[in-house]
């Protein structure tokens, strides 16, 4: 009997409607608190920073929120995505599981982000919005909202991680050729860039210090310029709900359903647009899935950082969330190689986790490039390093089945190619990458660096 590889959906499958985890969490969602009087965030706060339509979605209730067409139609140009049974990858394992991956590498920039970059580029459209500032890591989030912007004539300037910015070129010109304007993080354009290169004029930057850039670029504009983030917030995290709302359609076309739903997770969006939809059958219809939250060892958020209220970035500018984080100050190592490098994690991730209805795992980046080498020799599918931290934790499962001898349905999130990564790779192949562990030091002074919020709330 021939093996069926692809499970392919028609345009007429693209979702029609975002879902929001808040409707079902078993868990109460926790305050958004003002970095500046450390109380509950007033819509005029936020309002400085994004349009009042995504506001809406960022502390709605409601279980779905309508597509609107005009994002549907776009979303044509690479929705439904793939699901595709990885043959060849059980083959060289050995393994009697069953693996899966939704491929979000299809889209025209290469990764998940551009479905929620779409959706915020016509949100901000239809609100008045001329121009968005951004930040990005390791530059799929750029090029996707640079993408975005493009297609609804939004001006777009995005703060790009040093480090990343040196590494990843290719990123940086995918973007410029898109329209926008990058520049590398920390940079001399804000006071918060400033402040930081007075510090460390070598600084190679983080996540927290290009959305303290992005966040002040927009906030001094008088209204001309909004913020566009790429993880973490909820509306964020509901825009990717599409991939797991197709997984669930593609899974049913497989008759089977995932034992197993793993992501990589750096800020936690293309996790959760993965996952919730699959975690909403487990809470209200009983389905019986375990959910894998796989992050790096060089940024073990989850697994190692403290779960707490903390800012959203270095120059305490954006607001305080309760999320597991590594501290606000944290500054990734220059040898990690992938991205996943953001301080904290998304407020709704870190709820689940709490909870115990997701676990988290936290993986070297040399098994990991193990991985994606592997990955790529048998499905011939390059994939980005963030990506494959996915892959080694659907592989460690498929092993651990093997073990048991059991039958076991995996289903992971690939949420990028990486043909923009080939250094990493080469850096690999020749055997320059090391395995990296954050220092327990780093985490034993944690406490001493989190904003002191009283409102009822402690840490």
């Amino acid at each position: 009997m021939q093996k069926q590889t692809k499970f392919l959906l028609s345009e007429n499958d693209i979702p029609r409607y975002y879902y929001n985890i808040m409707a079902d969490s078993p868990v109460p969602a926790t305050p958004v608190l003002n970095p500046m009087t450390k109380e509950p965030v007033t819509p005029d706060f936020l309002s400085a920073l994004f349009p009042m339509n995504l506001i809406e979605q960022e502390i709605s209730m409601d279980r779905y929120i309508e597509i609107p067409d005009e994002v549907r139609e776009i979303y044509k140009l690479w929705r439904p995505t793939p699901l595709i049974r990885a043959h060849r990858l059980e083959k060289a394992l050995d393994t009697p599981a069953h693996i899966y991956f939704k491929y979000e590498g299809v889209s025209p920039s290469g990764s998940h982000k551009s479905n929620t970059a779409v959706a915020q580029a016509y949100y901000n459209k239809i609100a008045g919005t001329k121009a968005l500032t951004t930040e990005t890591g390791a530059g799929q989030w750029g090029s996707a909202l640079s993408m975005a912007c493009k297609f609804f004539d939004l001006d777009l300037e995005v703060y790009m991680v040093r480090v990343s910015y040196e590494q990843k070129p290719y990123r940086r010109y995918l973007m410029e050729t898109y329209g926008a304007q990058v520049y590398p993080s920390p940079s001399t354009r804000t006071q918060a860039g400033k402040a930081i290169l007075a510090q460390d004029a070598d600084s190679p930057g983080s996540l927290g210090i290009a959305i303290s850039e992005a966040v002040e670029a927009a906030a001094i504009s008088n209204g001309l310029k909004k913020y566009g983030l790429g993880s973490v917030l909820n509306h964020v995290l509901l825009h990717q709900s599409v991939i797991g709302e197709e997984a669930i359609k593609q899974m049913d076309m497989a008759d089977e359903y995932p034992d197993v739903v793993i992501g990589c997770v750096g800020g936690g969006s293309n996790f959760a647009g993965i996952a919730f939809p699959f975690l909403r059958e487990k809470l209200l219809n009983d389905r019986d899935t375990r959910f894998i939250a796989v992050e790096p060892t060089a940024s073990p958020t989850l697994t190692r950082g403290k779960y707490a209220f903390d800012y959203g970035d270095t120059a305490q500018m954006a607001p305080i969330v309760k999320m597991h984080t590594l501290g606000h100050d944290f500054i990734p190592a220059k040898i990690h190689a992938g991205g996943l490098r953001y301080h904290g994690m998304a407020p709704q991730m870190s709820m689940m986790v709490d909870a115990g209805l997701v676990n988290a795992v936290a993986i070297s980046q040399m098994d990991v490039f193990e991985a994606a080498s592997l990955f790529a020799t048998t499905e011939g599918i390059l994939p980005a390093p963030e990506s494959a931290h996915a892959i080694r934790g659907a592989i460690n499962e498929a092993m651990d089945a093997k073990a048991l001898g059991e039958k076991r349905v995996i289903l992971f999130n690939l949420s990028g190619h990486g043909h923009f990564d080939l250094t990493s790779y080469q850096a690999y192949n020749e055997g320059k990458l090391e395995h990296y562990d954050y220092p327990e030091e780093a985490i034993a002074s944690i406490d001493e660096r989190l904003p002191n919020v009283s409102l009822g709330v402690t840490n």
